[in-house]
C-alpha cells in the first residue's frame, strides 16, 4: 500500500524512488534496528559534497579554491542540513525508536541532518548521480543562486571575534554544556558567552568544533539584531 506521507516527501524532494526500500532505510535511525541509515549517510555525505562543489564551480566562475571551500563548508554543515530537513518535513518522516521519540529525536538537528544526507545517498543508489544532483540542486540551488561569495567568506567564530574586537570587547568564551550518544557517534552541545554583554547562545554539532561554530553563529545573529538602530546595543 502506498504511504501518502512518503509520496508527499518524494514530491518535495523532487525524486520518485524506483526502490522504495532505499527511501525507508534512509529515514530509519539506528535506534530502530539493524536496517538503519548510517551507511547511506556515509555515502550521501560524499555525494552532497560533490554536488555542491559542482554547483559552486558553475555559480562562482571567478572564485578561487579557498573561497569555494569556505562556501561549501557553510552549505554542508549541520545547521544548513537541518534547515533543509525541516523544509522537507523530515521531523514527521524519520523512523525512531519509542525511547528516541520521547527524547525529542525527531527535532534533533544531528538526526535530521543525517537523514537528509542518507536521502541523498539513497537517491544516488536509486537512480545515479544525475538524480542525486537534481535533489541537491532543489535543496540548495536557490540559496547558491541568490548569494554572493563575500557573504560566506568567514566562519562564524572568526566573524564573532572580529565583531567584538572592533568594539573593544573581550573575546567570547566556549564551554561544553552536554554530550549525547556513544563515543563513535557523539553530539556536542556548546555554550558561547560574551560576558560583557551578558549574552549566551548554545549550539549543537557532531564535533566540538561544529558545535562551537553553531553557537558563535547564533550569538552573532543576536548581536547583529541588537546592534540595529533602536536595538539594545545602540540605546
Amino acid at each position: 500500500m502506498t504511504d501518502p506521507a512518503l509520496e508527499a516527501l518524494q514530491q518535495r524532494l523532487g525524486h520518485d524512488f524506483k526502490h522504495p526500500e532505499l527511501l525507508r532505510r534512509a529515514l530509519t535511525h539506528r535506534s530502530c534496528g539493524i536496517e538503519h541509515n548510517e551507511r547511506l549517510e556515509f555515502l550521501g555525505d560524499s555525494v552532497l559534497n560533490m554536488a555542491v562543489s559542482a554547483l559552486l564551480f558553475q555559480r562562482f566562475s571567478g572564485s578561487d579554491e579557498g573561497d569555494l571551500t569556505r562556501v561549501r563548508a557553510h552549505l554542508v554543515r549541520e545547521d544548513s542540513l537541518h534547515r533543509a530537513a525541516l523544509g522537507l518535513g523530515l521531523p514527521q518522516a524519520v523512523r525512531l525508536s519509542e525511547g528516541e521519540t520521547r527524547g525529542g529525536g525527531a527535532t534533533r538537528a544531528s538526526i535530521l541532518a543525517d537523514a537528509l544526507e542518507a536521502l541523498i545517498g539513497a537517491a544516488y543508489l536509486d537512480a545515479g548521480f544525475d538524480a542525486a544532483m537534481r535533489v541537491v540542486r532543489r535543496l540548495f540551488g536557490p540559496l547558491i543562486d541568490n548569494t554572493e561569495i563575500d557573504s560566506w567568506s568567514k566562519d562564524p567564530k572568526t566573524e564573532l571575534q572580529e565583531w567584538l574586537q572592533a568594539r573593544r570587547l573581550a573575546l567570547p568564551g566556549y564551554r561544553i554544556a552536554a554530550t549525547r550518544g556513544q563515543a563513535h557517534a557523539q553530539t556536542f552541545e556548546v555554550e558561547c558567552e560574551v560576558a560583557a554583554l551578558a549574552l549566551v547562545e548554545r549550539g549543537e554539532g557532531r564535533s566540538r568544533r561544529a558545535a562551537e561554530q553553531e553557537a558563535a553563529r547564533r550569538l552573532l545573529d543576536t548581536l547583529k539584531a541588537n546592534d540595529r538602530p533602536g536595538g539594545p546595543l545602540r540605546s
